[in-house]
């Protein structure tokens, strides 16, 4: 009797399975819509497999018309993809539920998803290639204040080691940034907020009303840096309008 109950169990769940409503049993996929035109190269035949080989997340290529989550279009709308068969190419979000179609975005305008694209060939000929990746606009950051007097202030208190600007090239400290690389660290803002506060600067600098005053018993070991919490203020605003250095890609290691 228990076998047969066990039986009859097991029958239940596979009846279960097998039956479920369609798109339950594998939720990890998306519609892709897409014209016949392009269909037909076979292009997407190349394409298409290769991301559900990696991933594991399974597209459903339907008719252009059809009802879609995405669909590649010429249309101008979306995200470039590819260029060929005489035109531009995008992929058009149409849902923004489904998580696996941001990742398909991703992959296809990545550098795999790009070696892909161009890795289809017919006759030994390259059919479509890559679109160009756009970069991003980095978020211009002004600061208020007046960054002419902080040009000034910064060239006279900080110039004689910091590069600060042309004028100051050859008269700092070679082993120290300049101006320009340090804006281009991603927490400058935070560095020249509390510069007085890092090290070797505490030795040698003084902001009124926020530092404390020298020790009498021992003196700064150079020439002291003092300034007001508006002349802070004012150099920041000179610094937020430096445009940051080009340090160039990451060193790529083997």
């Amino acid at each position: 009797m228990c076998c047969r109950l066990f039986l009859v169990f097991v029958l239940s769940l596979f009846l279960g399975f097998a039956y479920s409503e369609p798109g339950k049993a594998n939720s990890r996929s998306f519609k892709l819509g897409a014209p016949g035109a392009l269909v037909s190269t076979g292009f997407l035949k190349h394409l298409l497999p290769r991301f559900s080989l990696k991933t594991g997340i399974r597209i459903e290529l339907v008719e252009e018309t059809a009802d879609a989550d995405a669909r590649f279009s010429m249309a101008g709308r979306g995200t470039p993809v590819f260029s060929g068969s005489g035109d531009n190419w995008y992929l058009e979000v149409q849902s923004t539920r489904n998580e696996h179609l941001s990742r398909f975005e991703d992959w296809i305008t990545g550098d795999i998803g790009r070696k892909t694209i161009e890795g289809f060939r017919s006759d030994g000929k390259v059919l479509f290639t890559a679109a160009v990746a756009t970069p991003k606009t980095a978020e211009t950051v002004a600061l208020a204040g007046d960054a002419i007097r902080g040009e000034q202030l910064a060239v006279s208190h900080c110039g004689r080691c910091h590069m600060v600007n042309e004028a100051t090239r050859l008269t700092t400290i070679g082993s120290t940034p300049s101006f320009a690389i340090m804006r281009s660290f991603s927490d400058w803002q935070d560095r020249f907020e509390a510069f007085f506060s890092l090290n070797p600067h505490p030795s040698f600098t003084m902001i009124v009303g926020v530092t404390e005053p020298f020790d009498v018993s021992r003196p700064p070991p150079i020439v002291p840096l003092e300034l007001t919490l508006n002349e802070l203020d004012a150099i920041l605003a000179f610094v937020s309008r430096i445009p940051p250095a080009d340090l160039g890609a990451p060193i790529q290691y083997q």
